[in-house]
C-alpha cells in the first residue's frame, strides 16, 4: 500500500490522515497568528514605513521625493561610504584569514597571521580615510554621535558584565542575607529610569556641596562639573590626548556610571540563573582535587557561563545603541555634543527640528549598524561559547 493510499485511508472518526495533518497545521498557524500580527504591526511595518519616509523631504507633511539625498547628507557622497565599507570588509576578511585560512598546513598558521595582520592594517587605513572624508563632506553631528555611542557602549557593557558575574558568584555562595542582597542589587533595574536619573542629577550636581564632590573631596580632589563638563576625562586626569583617543567627556562618563549602576542587577540575576544550571558535582570534584575558589571560578564557572555571558554582551551592546531615557534626562546644554548619542540626535531631528525625512534616514542607518554589529558579535563570540 502506497503512502498516498494510507493518507487517504479514513481514521475511526472518518477523517483522513491528510486532512488531520492539515488541521494540525492550521491550528499551529492560528496559535502563532497573534504574535505574528503584533510583530508585523509594531515591528516590521514601522521599519518599512521609516525607510519610505526617508526617501522624501518630509517636514511635518510629506514633501518632494528626494531618493537617497537624505542618506547623502550623512555620508557626503556614496564614494565615501564605499571607501569606509571597503575598510570594514578588509578588516572582516583579515579576521577570517586569522581564524580559518591555512589550518591544514603546519606552517600555514604563521603565514595566515602575517597576511591577516597586513590586511587588517590596510583595512584600518582605508576605513579611517573613508571616515575622514565623511566627516569633511557629510554630517559631522551624526558621525560624532556614533563615536559618542561607541564610547558609551565600550564603557558600560564590559563593566556591567564583569561586575554582574562577580556579584552573582558571591551571592551564589552560602552567605547570610543573600536573598536581601539579590533584591537590593536588582532594585535599580526595576526603578523607573527617569526617576533615578533625577536623583543622579542631584548627586552629580556641579555644586561644591554635592554628594559626588563631597566624596572626591575626601581624597583631595577638587570639585568637578560632572554632567556639565564637555572636556575629555583623560585630559582632566593630565593626559594630553585629542581626537578619538581622548575618550569620553566627564559628562558622558557620569552618564556611564548611571548605566552601569542600572544594569548590574539585571546581569547579576541572569548570571545567578546560569550558575544554577552548573552541576554542583563539578565543584565538589574540583575541590577534592585541591582547586581553590579562584581556580574554580576561572576554569569552571567562567567557561560554563559563556552562553549567559554571550547573551548579556549581545543584548547589552544592542541596548546601549538604543539607550535614550536616562541620557535625555542627564544631558545638559553645557556638555554640548559630548553626550549626544545617536538615539538622542535622531529624537532631536524628529521632534525638535521636524526633519522627519532626515531623522528616519538616520534611524535606518542606525538600524543597519545595530544589525551588522549583532551579526559580527555572533560570529566573533558564537564559536567561542562552550555549551557543555
Amino acid at each position: 500500500m502506497t503512502e498516498a493510499t494510507i493518507s487517504e485511508k479514513p481514521t475511526k472518526s472518518g477523517v483522513t490522515l491528510h486532512k488531520l495533518k492539515t488541521r494540525e497545521q492550521l491550528t499551529g498557524y492560528l496559535f502563532i497568528l497573534p504574535a505574528f500580527i503584533v510583530i508585523l504591526v509594531f515591528g516590521l511595518f514601522p521599519i518599512v514605513y521609516s525607510f519610505y519616509m526617508s526617501l522624501f523631504n518630509w517636514r511635518v507633511t510629506k514633501g518632494a521625493f528626494v531618493g537617497g539625498n537624505n542618506y547623502l547628507l550623512i555620508f557626503g557622497n556614496w564614494t565615501n561610504l564605499l571607501i569606509t565599507l571597503a575598510g570594514v570588509a578588509l578588516i572582516a576578511g583579515a579576521f577570517w584569514i586569522w581564524s580559518n585560512a591555512f589550518k591544514s598546513l603546519s606552517k600555514g598558521q604563521t603565514i595566515a597571521k602575517i597576511i591577516a595582520a597586513i590586511v587588517m592594517i590596510v583595512g584600518g587605513v582605508i576605513f579611517v580615510t573613508g571616515w575622514g572624508y565623511m566627516f569633511e563632506s557629510g554630517n559631522p553631528s551624526f558621525l560624532n554621535s556614533l563615536i559618542v555611542t561607541l564610547y558609551y557602549a565600550i564603557g558600560t557593557v564590559p563593566a556591567e558584565v564583569i561586575l554582574g558575574m562577580i556579584l552573582a558568584f558571591l551571592l551564589y555562595q552560602d552567605i547570610v542575607g543573600k536573598d536581601f542582597f539579590r533584591m537590593i542589587y536588582f532594585l535599580p533595574y526595576v526603578t523607573p529610569s527617569v526617576t533615578s536619573a533625577v536623583v543622579f542629577q542631584i548627586i552629580f550636581s556641579l555644586r561644591e556641596t554635592s554628594i559626588a564632590n563631597t566624596v572626591i573631596g575626601w581624597f583631595g580632589i577638587s570639585p568637578q562639573k560632572w554632567r556639565f563638563e564637555p572636556k575629555p576625562l583623560v585630559n582632566l586626569l593630565g593626559l594630553n590626548l585629542s581626537g578619538f583617543l581622548s575618550g569620553p567627556s566627564l559628562a558622558l562618563f557620569t552618564i556611564m556610571l548611571f548605566g552601569i549602576w542600572s544594569f548590574i542587577g539585571y546581569n547579576t540575576v541572569i548570571f545567578l540563573a546560569g550558575l544554577g544550571n552548573i552541576p554542583k558535582e563539578i565543584y565538589e570534584a574540583a575541590e577534592m582535587d585541591g582547586a581553590t575558589k579562584s581556580q574554580m571560578f576561572r576554569h569552571i564557572t567562567m567557561p560554563l557561563l559563556s552562553p549567559t555571558t554571550f547573551y548579556l554582551v549581545l543584548i547589552g551592546f544592542i541596548g546601549t545603541f538604543k539607550a535614550f531615557n536616562h541620557i535625555y534626562v542627564l544631558r545638559t546644554p553645557s556638555a554640548g555634543d559630548s553626550v549626544i548619542t545617536t538615539s538622542l540626535l535622531i529624537f532631536d531631528n524628529f521632534y525638535k527640528a521636524n526633519q522627519y525625512g532626515v531623522a528616519t534616514a538616520q534611524a535606518i542607518v542606525l538600524f543597519v549598524m545595530i544589525l551588522g554589529l549583532t551579526l559580527a558579535q555572533n560570529k566573533l563570540m558564537g564559536d567561542r561559547v562552550f555549551y557543555g
